[in-house]
């Protein structure tokens, strides 16, 4: 955010490049009915409170400090909200889309309607309730954490339409190209439905580590609400069993499963809340075509997506879950920032990784049988499983090592647990294989495909005429091994996409392969057309 300009209001200013004046164009407001709402939710917040002191006969500060604190936040939200709907101005141009706001500290931003890569909208239950949107226009690029140009927060639900289609279209005059956050059962003209949410996906999505969290998060907030009505629930959960007489044992694997359990169904509702409804979309517009997400129960969301501005997909698969065939689908765009709890790079829910490889396949519009992903990559050299198989070695060297010195250090600690550091080999030696297989690297057609990754492998299909350079590394025990890593730089998604621990002898050529004549200045030298030096050579296409 700019501050806005010492020498005249934005009001006074014509923007330079905007051929209508700024007198003609009106500044406009927030819809009023954002207070009411947020007064609404400050007295609801209060009610915990309340009941807590009527039911209570003695209640302690430390019981009421939860219920107190959502009240707080309650008032002090909605009187945040009231303050920024007086001070908060907004309007379109022909090229800007300018917001002006701030009491004490008066900021102004300007975004040039050219620049614009997503439009969304998100919507919280009061906000539906009232008829209301959260309008979020990005310019992201990529890793940028929340590069988000602009927000407003809130619009009505026909105004937040009207504005998306201007901005994507170009023309307030042009018919909807598609339903509606709410309206996203049906389908509209200029549509194609690439995905919709399928529930079996809750099994891809409620086994991980975060289902103990939410189970702790659970059990804390249910506990601090019981006492601040004076219930026992340390109390209830002891006399539901006899704890003594089953063990210490029963007791704890009681306990696990317990909190398993309740955190699977954490999980398993939060998803059902979030992807209710999904629909993966590509809609046309006079301008081009967007690709839509749009989902959520309680609170909806929907992100527009250029799909002029795609270079391709990327779908990980979590080591850990694929065995279950779990995959994360993500597509390579520029504009969209990728550093973000909800990032909109995100095209699908996870799920199964042949519906996500389909998927794929449509959103590039390509065949099945011409998908990137329906051609398994070349596999890299054994010499790359050596290299995997050195530092598995060197790493269970170092933790006997450790160990064996906290051993002569602690007392605590017997002289032999330097042997527990040997456990580490297996595993180490594991993760080397699985990383090692993980590698691979091809050309499908238009598409540039690379695959690694022990703990997530990542497999991605990028535009070969996206690729704008290229770089080049050996390290002195690749260049030991005969191998070298190729790593292509873009405009999108993480900005480089690497082939490790290739054949050095065939860097060059499969470079060139990939997009002729970007290495043509250095095909000719002895050194690299052969091997690659031990320093670092990056190379850019001019113009």
């Amino acid at each position: 955010m700019t501050p806005a300009p010492e020498t005249a209001p934005p009001s006074e200013t014509a923007p330079a490049g905007d051929t209508t004046p700024a007198a003609e164009t009106p500044w406009r407001r927030l819809d009023a009915r954002i207070i009411w709402v947020d007064g609404l939710y400050a007295l609801l917040s209060l009610v915990p409170a309340g009941l807590a002191l009527l039911v209570t006969d003695e209640p302690h500060a430390s019981t009421l400090i939860p219920v107190l604190a959502v009240a707080v936040g309650g008032v002090v939200g909605a009187a945040r909200d009231t303050l920024r709907w007086v001070k908060t101005r907004y309007r379109l141009t022909e090229e800007l889309v300018e917001l002006r706001t701030g009491l004490l500290v008066r900021r102004y931003r300007a975004l040039r309607r050219e620049r614009i890569r997503t439009v969304s909208t998100t919507a919280r239950l009061r906000h539906r309730l009232a008829g209301l949107r959260v309008l979020t226009v990005g310019v992201g690029q990529p890793g940028a954490a929340g590069y988000e140009a602009l927000q407003l927060d809130a619009v009505t639900r026909t105004v937040a339409g009207e504005l998306r289609r201007e901005l994507l279209a170009g023309s307030p005059e042009v018919a909807p190209a598609g339903g509606e956050v709410d309206d996203i059962d049906g389908e509209s003209p200029g549509e194609r439905v690439f995905a919709r949410i399928r529930w079996s996906w809750v099994c891809y999505n409620v086994f991980s580590v975060w289902a103990l969290v939410t189970a702790a998060g659970l059990l804390w907030g249910g506990y601090w609400l019981a006492q601040s009505f004076g219930f026992d629930g340390a109390g209830f959960v002891s006399g539901l069993l006899d704890w003594r007489a089953l063990g210490p044992w029963r007791t704890g694997a009681i306990a696990v499963v317990g909190v398993g359990v309740l955190g699977v169904l954490g999980m398993a509702v939060a998803f059902v809340a979030e992807n209710w409804a999904f629909r993966l979309v590509r809609v046309d517009t006079p301008t081009g075509a967007v690709l839509r997400t749009s989902q959520g129960l309680f609170r909806t969301r929907e992100v527009n997506r250029d799909v002029s501005r795609l270079r391709g997909v990327e779908i990980s698969e979590p080591l850990l879950w694929r065995w279950m065939g779990m995959a994360d689908t993500n597509v390579i765009s520029t504009g969209l920032t990728i550093w973000s709890m909800t990032p909109a790079t995100t095209i699908l829910p996870r799920g199964p990784i042949g519906v996500a490889r389909s998927v794929a396949a449509r959103v590039l519009d390509l065949d099945a049988g011409a998908s990137p992903f329906a051609v398994p990559p070349r596999r890299h050299p054994p010499a790359a499983l050596r290299r995997r198989i050195g530092w598995a070695v060197l790493v269970t060297v170092a933790v006997i090592g450790l160990l064996a010195w906290l051993g002569g250090l602690v007392a605590a600690l017997p002289s032999w647990s330097w042997l527990v550091g040997a456990a580490v080999l297996p595993l180490a030696l594991g993760a080397a294989v699985v990383a090692w297989r993980a590698l691979g690297h091809g050309i499908v057609g238009d598409y540039l495909v690379v695959r690694s990754g022990l703990v997530s492998r990542s497999t991605a299909a990028l535009s070969r005429p996206a690729v704008i350079g290229w770089r080049l590394r050996q390290s002195v025990l690749q260049r030991r091994l005969g191998l070298a890593t190729l790593t292509a730089t873009t405009a999108a998604g993480h900005g480089q996409y690497a082939a490790v621990d290739m054949p050095a002898g065939k860097v060059v050529a499969f470079a060139e392969q990939v997009v002729p004549g970007l290495l043509a200045p250095l095909v000719a030298d002895p050194l690299l057309g052969v091997d690659v030096s031990p320093l670092e050579e990056t190379c850019h296409r001019v113009g």
